[in-house]
């Protein structure tokens, strides 16, 4: 794909005025639409659905632009694809993002922090494994490959000097194979609910074990990206609160694509967040995570900056 040619062309597509509205969007020309590509995440996970959900909002909202979304394995999949110049803008948890120095990988920026996903480490109602030290020889789903899932299930074992049997399972096929007896337990790193827990737990009893200690030990060792959180009580059906650790998410975008262009994005990211979840759509149960969206925790990305056109939009929204 010629993103290069794709981001010349958006400079003089997208055209923002002061008052936040595009102009001269009805006499572009097809040739003059800039169209975005978007990385997500594997199917049964939240990037999925809510990548879906801000992909069909830009499109609809930034005269001009189409932004269309590109399946992968996640976290440090989705940073690959935008180092490459395959996609234009991915999701990514923050610590997968965070080089050993704190800051993005070069010639990334983030447009914002959308929501927080919960490590979730599952298991069915009748396992043995009551706590987390209990997975040493255990069969585990570790997550895909490349997957925000994958980077912190790591970190976790290997704090906790537990020496696990990984498998390397997307979150769909992480639940079918816990459902089948195939593995002992599965983590997933993801949001509130998320489809592929939601759904296992509709059909069979499962529990999730705590990891209140493990969240200390992470944040403790890597201070920043990680906080102590709980999976609350309505979250999956049978399932009791139980207390984990919290990873941000963030929107990732490449450095290249133009500041009149990403401040578009970034309005409609937060101006729209109500109508990603509205009654009335046909999305309006399957990306809850959107209503986390907001213009107060969207700036809090770390020690990660930035785009010169997010950070123009926040600096607007101040005055």
């Amino acid at each position: 794909m010629a993103l290069n040619l794709e981001l010349q062309l958006s400079r003089r597509a997208v055209l923002l005025a002061a008052g936040g509205l595009l102009a001269g969007c009805s006499q572009r020309s097809e040739a003059d639409k800039v169209h975005l590509r978007l990385a997500t995440g594997p199917a049964g996970a939240v990037y999925r659905r809510i990548g879906g959900a801000l992909a069909e909002h830009v499109s609809e909202q930034v005269p001009g632009a189409t932004l269309s979304t590109v399946p992968s394995r996640a976290s440090t999949d989705n940073i690959r694809m935008l180092r490459a110049g395959e996609v234009h803008l991915g999701l990514t948890s923050l610590d997968a993002l965070m080089t050993t120095d704190g800051s993005a990988p070069e010639g990334l920026s983030a447009i914002c922090r959308l929501y927080d996903s919960h490590l979730h480490l599952v298991v069915m109602a009748d396992s043995a494994i009551d706590e987390f030290r209990d997975l040493e020889g255990k069969r585990v789903s570790l997550g895909a490959r490349d997957s925000g899932t994958e980077f912190t299930s790591l970190r976790v074992l290997e704090l906790g000097l537990v020496d696990a049997d990984g498998r390397y399972l997307s979150q769909a096929e992480s639940a079918a194979a816990l459902r089948d007896g195939e593995i002992d337990a599965m983590f997933s790193l993801t949001g509130v609910p998320t489809p592929a827990i939601t759904e296992l737990a509709q059909r069979h009893p499962i529990r999730l074990i705590p990891l209140d200690a493990e969240a200390d030990a992470l944040f403790t060792a890597f201070p920043g990206p990680y906080t102590p959180a709980m999976i609350p009580l309505t979250a999956y059906a049978g399932v009791p609160a139980t207390r984990t650790v919290a990873v941000p998410n963030v929107l990732l975008v490449r450095n290249d694509v133009a500041d009149d262009l990403v401040y578009a994005i970034t309005d409609t990211i937060f101006t729209h967040t109500g109508t990603i979840t509205s009654a009335g759509r046909d999305d309006a149960e399957a990306v809850p995570e959107a209503w986390q969206i907001n213009v107060r925790t969207g700036i809090s990305t770390a020690s990660i900056p930035l785009h010169p056109g997010a950070a123009a939009w926040f600096r607007d929204r101040k005055r």
